[in-house]
């Protein structure tokens, strides 16, 4: 019988039936994936995977093949980016609130704070964080304040026509210390076009019913209360404001004598180092027999017509305070309201304002008082150079003013002499 025959490739060879070595199923293999590369080479030139220069061209193919979106299509996206805009813009505003309450509410969360150290030497936080900046509140002022402001502090005074001419020896004074960041808030369009012609910097507020019209005929307190308002949108920009009235002259560049560790940092009304500072009186009534002594803490008030105010809460809140009651209490003056938001404390019905605050140097920051009953009568006082003097206790503010000037200015000695401690 004859015998089964092997496929070619599984032969050992001469015939010999026996099974095929390891070596010949490796020679198979090689064999076959051999022909496998050649049918590829054949029918795949460019390879199996294209190569990233030619999947680049298949890719602009294929964009050049997209059409353009219609003119309706760009107008509906434009709407919608619009729409968008406006909403960061809110998202913004949220996000400064939001983040203004975390830095409050973050104070003094550093375990060292809690941790008292050795007798005297523990410290409360005195210096309120600053909020951040909102250029929306009023576009127009950030951009003014940008180009006039000086490490975002800037002085401020509020005017109209009633008080041109003092107003005139305001910024005259200013220029020749050469102090730079001032601007004058004006609430009328002459004293607008009187500042631009002596190349002043000037602010004319957007239009506002029943403030327009108080800032154009009202007169000293009516417009002394509307300052509360607008100092509050300076705030909200993220700037600190040396608030000055304009029967003020400069002698020395206030912001090198500024601590900056106050919410307010202001001038006082009194005349010496008790009535400014503070001391302790003594309230007699003989009635109540052993305890008739009552002691007493007092000071006296903060002029509402200089100060220095940080932008923080506690600030602006001190603004809203002062405006709100002004605009339903329009008897009241606002430098009394202005001190008790200030130093009111805390009581049943009443939460009191938490604000720091700082009594500035009565001999560098003088008032008119200090000057015409202490100084020009002390031969030591008369030596000193003053930051600033505030003719707020005189009505003869223009003559005074003058004689003031010519007695630190030019020199001359006698230049006080003839006015009374008091007004006549």
């Amino acid at each position: 019988m004859a015998g089964r025959r092997e496929p070619p490739l599984m032969r050992t060879g001469l015939g010999s039936g026996q099974p095929p070595s390891r070596g010949s199923r490796i020679a198979a293999a090689v064999a076959v994936g051999v022909t496998l590369g050649r049918v590829c080479a054949f029918l795949y030139p460019d390879g199996l995977i294209s190569r990233s220069t030619d999947s680049a061209l298949h890719w602009r193919r294929r964009a050049d093949s997209v059409t353009c979106e219609t003119s309706e299509e760009v107008t509906n996206l434009q709407s919608q980016l619009a729409s968008l805009e406006r909403k960061n813009a809110d998202f913004r505003k949220q996000i400064n609130e939001l983040s203004m309450k975390l830095q409050l509410a973050g104070q003094g969360k550093n375990q060292a704070l809690y941790s008292a150290g050795p007798f005297g030497t523990v410290k409360a936080l005195r210096t309120n964080p600053t909020v951040m900046p909102d250029d929306s509140t009023n576009p127009r002022l950030a951009k003014i304040l940008q180009h006039v402001a000086v490490k975002k502090e800037i002085i401020v005074a509020v005017a109209n026509s009633n008080v041109k001419e003092t107003l005139g020896m305001w910024f005259t004074n200013i220029k020749r210390v050469g102090i730079t960041n001032y601007l004058v808030v004006a609430l009328d369009d002459s004293i607008e076009n009187f500042c631009k012609s002596k190349d002043v910097p000037v602010y004319r507020r957007d239009p506002d019913e029943g403030i327009d019209s108080i800032g154009k005929t009202g007169g000293n307190h009516a417009v002394s209360a509307l300052k509360f308002r607008i100092l509050r949108e300076f705030l909200q920009l993220g700037y600190s404001v040396l608030l000055s009235d304009i029967d003020i002259m400069f002698f020395q560049n206030p912001f090198d004598h500024l601590y900056r560790d106050s919410d307010i940092e202001s001038m006082s009304d009194g005349h010496d180092n008790m009535t400014a500072y503070g001391f302790n009186d003594v309230f007699d009534e003989p009635s109540m027999g052993w305890a008739r002594y009552a002691h007493t803490m007092r000071i006296w008030v903060f002029n509402s017509g200089f100060f220095f105010i940080r932008p923080t809460i506690p600030s602006i809140e001190l603004l809203d305070r002062v405006a709100g009651r002004l605009s339903r209490e329009p008897k009241s003056w606002d430098q009394a309201v202005f001190n008790e938001e200030l130093f009111f404390p805390s009581h049943p019905g009443y939460e009191g304002l938490h604000a720091s605050k700082r009594t500035m140097d009565i001999y560098l920051f003088m008032n008119s008082k200090v000057l015409f009953k202490t100084v020009r009568k002390s031969a030591q006082l008369r030596k000193l150079k003053p930051v600033i003097v505030h003719l707020n206790y005189h009505p003869d503010k223009e003559a005074r003013m003058k004689a003031v000037i010519e007695f630190y200015v030019h020199g001359k000695q006698n230049a006080l002499d003839h006015f009374p401690d008091g007004s006549e």
